[in-house]
């Protein structure tokens, strides 16, 4: 009880808000050519320093921490913090990070990753934490947005990884032979044959009005149709939802193309096959179909054995108003970060995940089921999502504001070195 007894009386005596707002000010102040502006930093840093001198002398023994908690998180994010560490007993030692709608929100942040957010990021990368950056973007695309985003030099740093396209591959600057490793590589001759076909035909086969709706992002692997349309807007709901009903069809095709000879399977059947199987999976997909007027005319249990372990494979995944992806169930996004964790060398991790969809739930429930991390997700996520997070330390933070869980992971790492 000494450290909560400790932080009432931080957060009763001493004017933290104060504290937190010259902290930000001096760590976000923009470079600007100006002795006006340059003097009033200098004054706010001076005043930062007296309250926190003041913060340190009555805290002799463990006066940098406290000063660093109160200038840095809110009480509700410093007792949380306590709390986590009370129940873990141990630190973060590794950050796995979702991009879109966790780091940066379309609805919240006008899809950049906040100022804040990057000031936060590039303190941890300081300090020695290794980054995971996991999403289904594309290399090239997470590659820009982070090196504008947080600099050339801590993307190749060796201490940064990025699992792209939900798992498909991992890029580890500054490791040699293992800087990328192209999971998809591992996989089987028949997944991959199907997953050509598919991307070979997927837009040359598009209905004209799907085609002009919405275009296939550059993956390596996974096969992501996007609208040509902002995402959550109404067009883009649309040709989501036709797209992902194409993509079932075809997938069902190509399927049954590939593996339907060894059972003499009915070709006419693919597509209520994929659309039954799918389905039953994910209520979603289901909901989709019956609004598209789609209900196949099978039941999951029609499904051809041969064809049925194929689908088991294969993951449909639907984000609704934003994309329509194929992708491989084997080269999820804990397969990445797995591989992820390798490549950097992290042989006991304790991570905070970060995430917002169903393919980050995949990680959180990894973590947690092995008793070697949290989670924390947007007010927006998925209801599985939120569900966990709930359940498991209720690290639930608002649209766009991935940095308050971030400063409440600052204040569980100070605690732990506390001991």
């Amino acid at each position: 009880m000494e450290r909560y007894d400790q932080l009432y009386r931080l957060y009763d005596e001493f004017d933290a808000a104060t504290l937190r707002a010259l902290q930000n000010f001096v760590d976000l102040f923009p470079p600007v050519d100006s002795r006006v502006a340059l003097e009033h930093w200098q004054e706010a840093s001076d005043e930062l320093d007296e309250r926190k001198t003041e913060v340190r002398d009555a805290f002799p023994a463990a006066g940098e921490t406290f000063c660093e908690l109160a200038s840095r998180a809110t009480r509700d994010q410093a007792f949380t913090a306590l709390d986590l560490y009370a129940k873990y007993d141990r630190g973060v030692n590794v950050l796995v990070l979702d991009v879109d709608e966790t780091l940066r929100s379309a609805g919240g942040t006008d899809n950049e990753i906040p100022r804040e957010t990057l000031h936060l990021l590039t303190e941890f990368h300081e300090a020695g934490m290794p980054i995971v950056v996991c999403t289904g973007q594309t290399l090239e695309n997470v590659k820009g947005f982070l090196i504008q985003g947080l600099g050339n030099e801590i993307v190749h740093s060796g201490n940064l990884s990025v699992v792209y396209e939900a798992g498909t591959g991992v890029f580890t600057p500054g490791h040699g032979a293992d800087t990328k490793r192209l999971l998809y590589d591992d996989l089987d001759r028949d997944v991959r044959a199907i997953f050509d076909a598919v991307r070979s035909r997927v837009l040359s086969e598009a209905p004209e009005r799907l085609r002009r709706g919405c275009h296939l992002q550059g993956n390596e692997f996974n096969v992501t149709l996007k609208p040509n349309f902002e995402t959550g807007s109404d067009e883009a709901r649309e040709v989501i939802d036709r797209a992902l009903v194409y993509e079932l069809d075809l997938l069902g095709s190509a399927v049954t193309e590939k593996i339907g000879e060894a059972v003499e399977a009915d070709a006419d059947m693919a597509s209520d096959w994929a659309r039954a199987y799918y389905a039953a999976q994910d209520p979603e997909i289901r909901g989709v179909l019956e609004s598209e007027g789609g209900t196949p005319d099978a039941d999951p249990a029609d499904v051809p054995a041969p064809i049925r372990n194929a689908f088991e494979r294969i993951d449909v995944a639907y984000y609704e108003a934003d994309a329509a992806e194929i992708g491989s169930l084997e080269l999820n996004k804990v397969a990445g970060v797995e591989s992820a964790f390798d490549v950097l060398g992290i042989d006991d991790p304790f991570a905070a995940v970060m995430g917002d969809s169903k393919s980050d739930l995949r990680v959180m429930k990894w973590v947690a089921d092995e008793g070697m991390g949290i989670a924390a997700a947007p007010e927006h996520s998925s209801r599985d999502v939120l569900d966990h997070v709930v359940k498991t330390d209720e690290l639930v933070f608002d649209r766009g504001k991935a940095g308050d869980v971030l400063r409440t992971i600052y204040a569980l790492n100070r605690l732990a070195n506390l001991g």
